[in-house]
């Protein structure tokens, strides 16, 4: 998969998170890598200062990490975007 580093990616994302049972908040913060996913709470905390780029970087990192599950989304457009971007590996 290609990642678009667009707003309407990002939105995708998004609703991606919105579907699932963690909560996504842009707050400020002094996270090393740029967000902090807390498990026990299942919130998920991106830097809201980071660009757009930034932002999907790390969201994208935050689904690798979390392991979800395709079979947990309703939606099958949400499963088939998490099975797209668990093939994808950001290069820098």
């Amino acid at each position: 998969m290609t990642i678009k580093y667009t707003k309407h990616f990002l939105d995708k994302l998004e609703n991606l998170f919105a579907a699932s049972e963690y909560i996504l908040r842009y707050e400020k913060g002094n996270f090393k890598s740029g967000y902090c996913v807390l498990k026990d709470t299942k919130i998920v905390i991106v830097n809201k200062y980071f660009p757009l780029e930034g932002k999907i970087n790390a969201l994208i990192d935050i689904v690798n990490e979390l392991n979800l599950n395709p079979t947990d989304f309703k939606e099958k457009t949400n499963q088939d975007f998490l099975n797209d971007l668990r093939q994808t590996s950001l290069k820098f």
